[in-house]
């Protein structure tokens, strides 16, 4: 990964948090943590602490990314919220990032480092939504990018499993799947028994870098004002759950 850009990346879209930095230079400063509810307490200082890991100030940030989800529609608002406060004040243009295609990236690059010669293909990307449903998504390996194979959903596990049925769309032999939504759905995971489970569950916001700069070459970044979450749920009808974001 190659820029000419120092990039601020930004994620709280699920239990986990995580804060990164890319430089001109592509080197990568991050922090990843589990902190559930403490999002808000916990993302400004990291960003302090990993922008002065990398021997920048927040005036040498030159774009900032953010997970736009899916995931937690409260993770996803902070997130957002605090590179739109920052976006702002520094005058900076944003660009967001997939939480579920974040977790791929993560699972090709891992099995990349540690399989050198076998190359995953096919990832399969599943965050619990709660309500009996999870947040899904097909990607395929093209150059070293995970893309998005249809479109990102939420849905209940069996009607997935019975529209790919319908529609004819075959579980691909040996690919990956990511996300918590496996674990917390068994007959899903069952479904996908021909795959292997990752151990990538949370996105991370360094691995969102990668397609962060594949989209500001692209001029997909916007100003602060015109960033915007991605929810796949009406908010209408959202409900929270006792002890759940």
């Amino acid at each position: 990964m190659s820029s000419s850009y120092n990039i601020l990346c930004i994620d709280s879209s699920t239990e986990a948090c995580s804060v990164a930095v890319s430089t001109k230079q592509a080197t990568i400063f991050q922090r990843f943590m589990l902190a559930p509810r403490e999002h808000t307490q916990r993302i400004l200082p990291t960003v302090d602490e990993v922008i002065k890991e990398a021997n920048l100030s927040l005036a040498d940030i030159d774009v900032i990314a953010y997970g736009q989800g899916p995931g937690s529609f409260t993770g996803v608002r902070i997130g957002i919220s605090i590179a739109q406060g920052l976006a702002f004040g520094l005058e900076k243009k944003m660009v967001g990032v997939s939480t579920l295609q974040a977790m791929a990236q993560e699972a090709l690059t891992l099995s990349t480092s540690e399989q050198a010669n076998t190359a995953v293909e096919h990832i399969y990307a599943a965050i619990d939504a709660r309500m009996g449903e999870v947040y899904f998504a097909h990607y395929l390996n093209v150059n070293g990018i995970m893309e998005l194979q249809g479109k990102e959903t939420v849905v209940k596990p069996l009607d997935l499993i019975n529209s790919m049925s319908e529609t004819g769309q075959s579980i691909q032999q040996n690919s990956l799947l990511v996300g918590t939504g496996w674990a917390a759905y068994p007959e899903l995971l069952n479904a996908f028994q021909a795959s292997h489970v990752s151990d990538v569950l949370y996105p991370n916001a360094a691995f969102m870098l990668q397609s962060a700069c594949e989209l500001i070459a692209d001029n997909a970044a916007v100003h602060p004002e015109n960033a915007t979450p991605v929810y796949l749920r009406d908010t209408v009808t959202w409900k929270k759950l006792p002890g759940r974001e």
